[in-house]
C-alpha cells in the first residue's frame, strides 16, 4: 500500500458516496485508475465494507455501554461468537488482555433494555461475570487513521 492508497482510504472514509471521478481528482488519479485501486483494496480486504454512519439516537439506540465480560473459557470460539452475533444490540466485540476476556459495546434504547441485554450476555455459556460502563455522552468517534 502506497501513499495514494492511503489518500484514497482517507477520502473514502470522509465520503464513501463520491464518484470515482471526484475521488481520483482528490488524489491525483483518473476516475478509471481510482476505480481500479479501490477494487484492489477491496480484493485485498483493506476495505472490508462500505457503510453509512447513522446517529444511534435517531434510530432508538441512544444508550451506549461498554461491557467487560469475564469468562472461564476462551471467548473467541465459534459458539460464543455466534451467541454474541445473535444479539443485535451488541455492535462490537473484542477479545482483550486485562481484567476480563471480552470488551463488548452495546447500544439499546433504554437502560431497561440494557439490563435485559446484560442478562442475555450473562446467559452465554462460559460467561462468569460482567462489569458495565454506561456512556453519558460521546463527543467524537473517529475512523481509522490511514496515515495519509
Amino acid at each position: 500500500m502506497d501513499d495514494v492508497d492511503r489518500m484514497l482510504l482517507a477520502e473514502l472514509q470522509r465520503d464513501a458516496t463520491q464518484a470515482y471521478a471526484a475521488l481520483g481528482k482528490a488524489v491525483g488519479l483518473s476516475a478509471g485508475a481510482a476505480h481500479e485501486r479501490v477494487r484492489k483494496l477491496r480484493e485485498q480486504e483493506v476495505i472490508r465494507r462500505t457503510t453509512v454512519e447513522v446517529d444511534p439516537s435517531a434510530v432508538g439506540r441512544g444508550v451506549a455501554a461498554f461491557v467487560l465480560v469475564e469468562a472461564n473459557a476462551w471467548m473467541g470460539d465459534s459458539p460464543v461468537r455466534d451467541a454474541l452475533e445473535a444479539l443485535p444490540e451488541v455492535v462490537e466485540a473484542h477479545i482483550i488482555a486485562g481484567p476480563a476476556s471480552l470488551l463488548v459495546k452495546v447500544r439499546t434504547a433504554t437502560t431497561e433494555d440494557l439490563q435485559a441485554s446484560l442478562r442475555r450476555l450473562f446467559a452465554i455459556d462460559g460467561v462468569t461475570g460482567t462489569q458495565t460502563i454506561v456512556v453519558l455522552e460521546s463527543f467524537f468517534e473517529r475512523p481509522v487513521d490511514t496515515g495519509a
